[in-house]
Formats: structure tokens, C-alpha cells, sequence
């Protein structure tokens, strides 16, 4: 098929979309970046052929401007507000999309994704009832959160039942339907991340990572500091988990479709609690193809404009292996204060075993003090033998300064490169 000249409606502008206006540029795609954002703050319209200000939820608008424009397709890449919109400007258009309107349910809203992890023998982390707060059949701490949301927006660990009474207020509060999800809390355990691309009703197993948390003491202990692929797991999700999860996934109809899943793992099982019907937003995609020459990010584009994808000569049955090199995203965090000195990206991003560098902050601007993703002030992604990557992120992270205006570090929370 020739892509030449179509045109694609890209969702969110925000710098990890730069990649998706690039890749789609490639293929000789004519590129339209929306949302409701300042061209400032969304890098990826400011390379786009085109770049639209309207909010990716005003669909009605959206729908009207593709019938204008003859827009051949939709693409929400990695962000969850724009799942849902995404599928009702296709459907209203009749453009390709990744699934249905039932299918985005099931892998955007966390109590129908319970549901259907049920149905197919998929394990979920242990989960208690608002009645059960009385009937005192809470075991704490647990983790409460909205139902559908953004991110970890409203999410509190709550150690007693006034904490969880206060933090239900705050999950229906930031809930898109009102309903909150109350879980056992699962911070000791490891944290498990996997990506499916499912071609002809076939799941090919793309991604599996374990991602690291922030510690307690910053407030950083649920945001990723680290994420590193394949994961040590991988065997054991394979042999315990793999087919269950393929099963579902099949079962629920999708055809064609990217899946994301983050779960715990727990002994041979592991217990997930997040799903998507998209990709995460991280740079897996770039690395992937640096190591294998598997381009998910060009597949995407493809399906999203009525192709076909590609099983690069068998290769994508093994691509979560990445050929035999370890991906390492470090996402390094601050804590809040005014940066005076921010050193060392320059030469970090010559040294061989780095793929890209992203800042974030700069010098004279504030880093807040959140506890989440605001505290994020670059990234720093790696694909090394495996032998050679402990010494290279001791290398990079010995390389990095920040500092504020007393001369003081302002790094927290940095991965232990031992873990490696």
C-alpha cells in the first residue's frame, strides 16, 4: 500500500509523539498534530505538516474537521485520555481503528478489565468493596484509584480507614465514572510491564520490562525511575502467563491491535492491574527497531490508515527477545527546588551505548515538589550487552549534575545500577 500523501490526525502533541510525526514523515504521510495546547508545549506539532489546537475530548470537532480535510486516519499512540476519543472519531468516520467500542471498555476501564481477566483466568490483584470498610474485612495498606483515569492521578496508599475514607473522596473525585477500585497495596512487590502486537488475530509478544520505583523517603515510590527490558521474568510469564493472556486478548475479538498490560509478580503469577489499547509511552519502540530492525512505531501508522503489518520475515514471534541487548530507560527525577546547574547530557548522549537523551528542565526553572512525573527532569535510554550495562549506566549517572542555587544535588532517587 502506498502511503504517499495521506493524511493522518495524530492525538497529543506532547514530545513523545515527535516520533510519530517522524516515522509517519517516512512513509510520506501528511502529518496533523491536535490538542489544545501552545505549539511551545507540544513539540511534536511544531515539526508536523500541520498542527491543529483542538482538544483531543472535543471529538464532535475533531470529526468535523477530518470530513473537511479528508483525513484517511486517527492515531492515539500512548496517551490515555486519547483511547476513547480516538475510537469514536473512527467509528463516526468509519476510518480503521485498533478495536471497538467494547474492546476500549475492557482495556480502559479497570473495573471491566477485572472483569475480563476473570473470565479468562487471568490473575488481578486481590480487591476489597466500599461495604467492606464497615464490615471491618480490610486487610491495609491497600492502594485506592479511580476507576478510569490518567495516569496515577488520584491514587492514594491508605494504612487505616480514615486514610482510605479520605482517599475514596479523592478517587471518585478524579474518576471519569465515579467508581474507584480498592486493592491490596502491592509495593514490595516487582513491578511487571508487557506490550502484545496482535496481527490477524495472532498475539506476537513484543515487550516485556520490569519497571523500578522511586523510593519512600522522596515520595517518588510509585513513579518508574528505571524501566529494563526483557524482563528478568520473561521466562516465567512465558511458561505461567503468556497463553492465558493471549487467550483474553483473542477471545475479546481484537484482530489487529497494540495491547499494554502492567501487572506484579507474585511467585509464578503475576497479578496486573493496568491495561491499555495502545502502546506505553516510552522509547521501547525506538530500541526495538535499533536492535532488530522491527519498527512498531511504522506499524502502527500502517494499521492506522488501513495496512497491513508486517511480520518481518518471522522475526516478530522473537521480538521481545531484543536480539540478545538489554534496553535501559532511566528516568532520572529531582527534587523540588530552582535549578542553578544542569551538566553532562552533552557528553552522556556521545557515549555509544546511548540512543537518545531527553530534557526536561533546564537551568532557572523549577521543579516541583509532586511526588509524580513533574519531578522527571530528563531520560536517559540505553540498549547494551548485557555484560557491558551496569558499567555504562554507573558511567552515565556518575557523568549527570544538577544542582540548585546552594550548590546542592538535586537528584533523588537514582537506580541502583547493581540491580543489573
Amino acid at each position: 500500500m502506498d502511503y504517499t500523501n495521506k493524511k493522518l490526525l495524530i492525538l497529543c502533541g506532547n514530545v513523545v509523539h515527535v516520533k510519530v510525526v517522524k516515522a509517519a514523515k517516512e512513509m510520506g504521510v501528511y502529518t496533523i498534530v491536535t490538542d489544545s495546547l501552545p505549539i511551545e508545549e507540544a513539540p511534536a506539532k511544531a515539526i508536523a505538516d500541520e498542527a491543529l489546537y483542538i482538544n483531543v475530548l472535543d471529538v464532535d470537532a475533531l470529526v468535523e474537521y477530518c470530513k473537511e480535510n479528508k483525513v484517511d486516519g486517527v492515531i492515539n499512540f500512548c496517551n490515555d485520555i486519547g483511547q476513547i476519543p480516538q475510537q469514536q472519531i473512527c467509528e463516526r468516520l468509519g476510518l480503521p481503528c485498533f478495536g471497538n467500542a467494547e474492546q476500549f471498555r475492557l482495556l480502559t476501564d479497570k473495573l471491566a478489565f477485572k472483569d475480563m481477566c476473570k473470565k479468562y483466568g487471568v490473575d488481578i490483584i486481590p480487591e476489597y468493596f466500599e461495604e467492606d470498610i464497615e464490615n471491618d474485612k480490610i486487610e491495609y495498606p491497600v492502594l485506592v484509584k479511580p476507576g478510569i483515569s490518567r495516569g496515577s492521578r488520584g491514587q492514594s496508599i491508605c494504612n487505616n480507614k480514615d486514610e482510605l475514607i479520605e482517599g475514596i473522596k479523592k478517587a471518585k473525585h478524579e474518576s471519569s465514572n465515579s467508581k474507584v477500585i480498592i486493592e491490596k497495596y502491592m509495593g514490595e512487590y516487582q513491578d511487571f510491564t508487557m506490550s502484545y502486537l496482535i496481527k490477524d488475530s495472532v498475539a506476537y509478544l513484543t515487550r516485556t520490562a520490569d519497571r523500578y520505583r522511586g523510593n519512600v523517603e522522596d515520595s517518588l515510590n510509585r513513579q518508574s525511575i528505571c524501566s529494563i527490558s526483557p524482563s528478568k521474568f520473561t521466562a516465567t510469564y512465558i511458561q505461567n502467563v503468556h497463553k492465558k493472556v493471549k487467550n483474553a486478548l483473542v477471545g475479546i475479538g481484537l484482530t489487529n491491535a497494540p495491547v499494554f498490560m502492567q501487572g506484579f509478580i507474585d511467585g509464578d503469577k503475576v497479578r496486573f492491574y493496568d491495561p491499555g489499547l495502545r502502546f506505553p509511552g516510552a522509547e521501547y519502540e525506538t530500541l526495538l527497531h535499533k536492535a532488530t530492525g522491527i519498527n512498531l512505531m511504522k506499524e502502527l501508522i500502517k494499521l492506522s490508515l488501513g495496512g497491513e503489518i508486517s511480520t518481518y520475515d518471522g522475526k516478530l514471534a522473537k521480538a521481545y527477545e531484543l536480539d540478545g541487548k538489554l534496553s535501559i530507560q532511566l528516568l532520572v527525577c529531582a527534587r523540588g527546588g530552582k535549578i542553578a546547574q544542569f551538566d553532562g547530557l552533552d557528553e552522556i548522549s556521545k557515549h555509544p551505548d546511548v540512543v537518545t537523551v531527553a530534557q526536561r528542565y533546564f537551568v532557572g526553572e523549577e521543579v516541583p515538589q509532586t511526588g509524580d512525573v513533574k519531578q522527571r527532569v530528563c531520560e536517559i535510554v540505553l540498549l547494551a550487552d548485557k555484560e557491558n550495562a551496569k558499567n555504562a549506566v554507573k558511567e552515565i549517572q556518575s557523568k549527570l549534575i544538577v544542582t540548585d542555587e546552594n550548590g546542592e544535588n538535586m537528584l533523588v532517587s537514582q537506580f541502583d545500577a547493581d540491580i543489573l
